[in-house]
């Protein structure tokens, strides 16, 4: 599945776009805004990750769903759809630095939820943020997420209980 906009496209990752997703991801402040992103983040972290996503791809009852944020021929982002449960799921996503404020990942968010509720036939998709993610917090209400709660103490991050802000969009 492709899904082209004029600002970006979201397509499948290829094994070619490694090289761009270690440079883009390697980045103090994404990986501070994510659970599963380390920081400093190598090819060989890369290599890794896509394994396991090609893996999530081949099943047959899949529960995620992976695409690559492309500018200009170059994956400089991630967005998914994962913990695909019955009629629900959660987005999650990254992008560059250098493409911050510039109103691209609210569109992205915007692609991603159609295609969930469209093509996947999901009634409820959900997203988790960090509290000190104010960008991300902006980024989904302007995509029609709404705010449901915070969520006490309720990951675990670099070894300290940390809260997060449940939001989430319905059909």
């Amino acid at each position: 599945m492709i899904i082209k906009t004029k600002h970006f496209t979201l397509r499948p990752y290829r094994k070619s776009d490694l090289e761009s997703i270690a440079r883009h991801i390697n980045d103090r402040a994404i990986s501070r805004n994510t659970l599963s992103i380390p920081y400093p983040y190598s090819l060989k972290d890369a290599k890794e990750w896509y394994r396991k996503m090609r893996n999530a791809a081949r099943r047959k009852k899949r529960d995620r769903f992976d695409f690559g944020i492309d500018i200009g021929g170059e994956i400089v982002g991630g967005i998914g759809i994962f913990e695909i449960s019955g009629h629900k799921g959660e987005i999650g996503y990254w992008l560059s630095r250098k493409h911050w404020g510039k109103g691209i990942m609210t569109g992205v968010v915007k692609e991603l939820t159609k295609y969930g509720f469209d093509q996947l036939g999901l009634r409820r998709i959900y997203a988790c943020v960090f509290p000190h993610n104010k960008a991300s917090m902006r980024v989904l209400e302007k995509a029609g997420y709404k705010f449901e709660g915070i969520l006490r103490k309720n990951v675990k991050l670099r070894g300290k209980l940390i809260d997060e802000y449940l939001f989430a969009k319905v059909r």
